[in-house]
């Protein structure tokens, strides 16, 4: 029998949905990659690598990531962000600057951002119905402060993060497409 990876979860609550970025122009997708994984290194996140994907087509590489860092923030709580990655049409160009010559990739960058939290993440409470039950009157009346918390900590890692990638990238716009 194949078990949905939400199997063991409690209830889930989705507090980021769908916020996107999009950036065309340079980059480098190696340096990409290593701000987003150093980002949650940083804040002590656990890394799941969902799907790792390259295409090579005449047009130039697509190249798709699906990551879902997670934390645990309590012994009942977790969050977890789901960052979908894609690069379209990449390719590998010089630029010149500064009298240094260097290989950077040109192409379009798009970023989903999602941010999840996740209570009775051991799946202790809701095994019966009646435990179910009591979860949600617990939850909804005596700690509904501690979820309020976990949703803004993901609000706030969401937007760091955001904010993270749109400078690094900007970096680029400004650096080297002048």
């Amino acid at each position: 029998m194949v078990q949905s990876k939400y199997a063991g979860h409690g209830e889930r609550t989705l507090v980021v949905d769908h916020v996107k970025f999009s950036y065309e122009g340079l980059f480098n997708a190696s340096e990409l990659f290593s701000v987003l994984q150093g980002f949650f290194f940083e804040k002590g996140y656990d890394w799941y690598e969902k799907m790792n994907q390259e295409v090579i087509t005449p047009q130039g590489k697509q190249i798709r990531l699906v990551v879902e860092p997670w934390k645990c923030t309590s012994e009942h709580n977790k969050i977890e962000m789901r960052i979908k990655l894609l690069m379209i049409d990449v390719k590998e160009v010089d630029v010149d600057h500064k009298g240094e010559r260097l290989r950077l990739n040109h192409g379009t960058v798009r970023i989903t951002f999602d941010g999840l939290v996740y209570s009775d993440r051991r799946s202790t409470w809701s095994s019966k119905p009646f435990y179910w039950f009591l979860l949600i009157l617990m939850e909804k009346y005596f700690h509904h402060h501690h979820l309020e918390k976990f949703e803004l900590w993901v609000k706030s890692d969401l937007d760091d993060l955001h904010q993270r990638i749109k400078n690094y990238l900007n970096v680029f716009k400004y650096s080297y497409q002048q």
